[in-house]
């Protein structure tokens, strides 16, 4: 042991601020001489009934650490068809509860074979952002690592992961299946930040990927870090079998580090994520249209049209681009008709009928309003017959077979318009009456 590593350790310890945690302390001391990766990360070992792992504990006084809004974590949580539970409502309103997790493993495969052998997780505490690395130096100390993550889940049961619900999630549960000796902990709610990341910001970067938001949306260089000397995920597998083979500690010293980014991304994203959701689309002010219109289809989605609407709205008042300004008004249409606004539904179609995607719907939906609500049959007549034109075009120039939604669009609007030619005679002919 390196002289005056147990007292740093004993003194470190001392200024930890205490906690009311319920999750089980393990028992930490200095690493020994041989253990090189825990010595340069500064790290300790930690022993449990299960054996030990390196355990790296870290705290960041960063804008990560955001108060959330429960309003747009229910949002994050559910689902159109899910309402929220009690036990998850509760969660999702304490903060306490929540748990960043983000894995390394030794292959993106998955399976039997696949080790998670570097687990993060990250809460946030006293203002920051806490975090904790739990390192498995062999195989044989997984059972260790596994045992450390459960005591965390007991206490802190919502995950919040990026891509988790498809890869790192699904490999512990593999884990705590394989070691026959521990149950998989239970979640009381899994918020996987990709899908409202993708919704939100596709449309504008076209990439999603953690280091792209970094870059592009949370500006990494205002928050204080940057990935300049990052890993590249590919070679992660290969530093660790190189580690387990005796070969050098640093390549595996810098996969600690990306972890540690990739833990305070996570957090800083769902800060971002959490205070998009919860402000109101005209405070959007600086805010890029094609963002707000990601907005409006995610709210959309989650069943809060009220607010779809005015994202939409908002969007379109900022500025689209070309190809997205149809498919907005499209939308506004929608949410107009579903709010009884007749007239501005059908000015918001009128505006779309001479577009090439969007022109047979809207013709179709004016057809609609004309016969049934304006009382036109004359017209409604004209923009089914519009609607049908529209619709052969398209179909002469794709080959669909009668089968295809264009086709059955067309025979829904030819039975259309036999109805409406039926009732304009019938009309007719009751107006030839009463002169009579």
């Amino acid at each position: 042991m390196m002289p005056g590593t147990a007292d740093r350790f004993s003194r470190l310890a001392a200024l930890r601020p205490t906690r009311s945690s319920k999750v089980a302390a393990p028992q930490l001391r200095a690493p020994d001489a041989e253990d090189s990766l825990a010595r340069i990360l500064g790290a300790g070992i930690a022993k449990n009934r299960f054996g030990e792992h390196i355990s790296v504990s870290n705290w960041y006084s960063t804008p990560e650490g955001v108060e959330p809004h429960s309003t747009s974590l229910e949002l994050l949580a559910r689902t159109r068809d899910a309402a929220l539970t009690k036990r998850t409502r509760a969660a999702l309103e304490d903060s306490s509860k929540w748990l960043f997790l983000d894995t390394e493993t030794t292959g993106l495969a998955g399976g039997t074979g696949t080790y998670a052998f570097l687990i993060g997780l990250a809460w946030w505490d006293a203002g920051g952002l806490q975090t904790e690395q739990l390192i498995m130096r062999d195989f044989a100390e997984e059972h260790s690592v596994l045992h450390q993550l459960a005591a965390h889940l007991a206490e802190r049961p919502v995950l919040l992961t990026f891509n988790g619900k498809t890869f790192d999630w699904p490999l512990l549960e593999n884990r705590f299946l394989m070691t026959r000796s521990m149950a998989v902990p239970q979640l009381a709610a899994h918020l996987d930040l990709l899908h409202p990341a993708r919704a939100l910001w596709k449309l504008r970067l076209g990439s999603v990927r953690l280091v792209d938001l970094e870059r592009h949306v949370l500006d990494a260089p205002r928050l204080g870090w940057h990935r300049q000397d990052d890993v590249p995920s590919a070679c992660i597998p290969q530093f660790y079998f190189d580690y387990l083979r005796g070969g050098p500690v640093e390549p595996l010293a810098g996969v600690v580090r990306h972890n540690q980014m990739d833990l305070r991304g996570l957090a800083a994203l769902f800060a971002k994520i959490n205070t998009f959701l919860a402000t109101e689309a005209a405070e959007h002010q600086e805010t890029d249209g094609l963002d707000l219109f990601g907005l409006s289809r995610f709210l959309e989605r989650r069943g809060d049209s009220e607010r779809a609407h005015s994202a939409c709205a908002q969007s379109l008042h900022l500025g689209l681009p070309a190809e997205f300004r149809p498919q907005a008004r499209r939308n506004l249409a929608l949410f107009a008709k579903r709010r009884g606004d007749h007239a501005r539904a059908a000015e918001l179609w009128q505006a779309l009928a001479a577009d090439p995607q969007d022109g047979p719907f809207a013709c179709e939906q004016l057809a609609i309003h004309y016969e049934r609500r304006a009382k036109d049959l004359a017209r409604a007549a004209d923009f089914a017959q519009l609607a049908l034109a529209h619709l052969r075009g398209a179909s002469r120039r794709t080959g669909d077979p009668l089968t295809s939604p264009l086709a059955l669009a067309e025979r829904r609007l030819e039975k259309r318009l036999a109805r409406l030619a039926k009732r304009r005679k019938s009309s007719a002919k009751a107006r030839m009456l009463s002169l009579l």
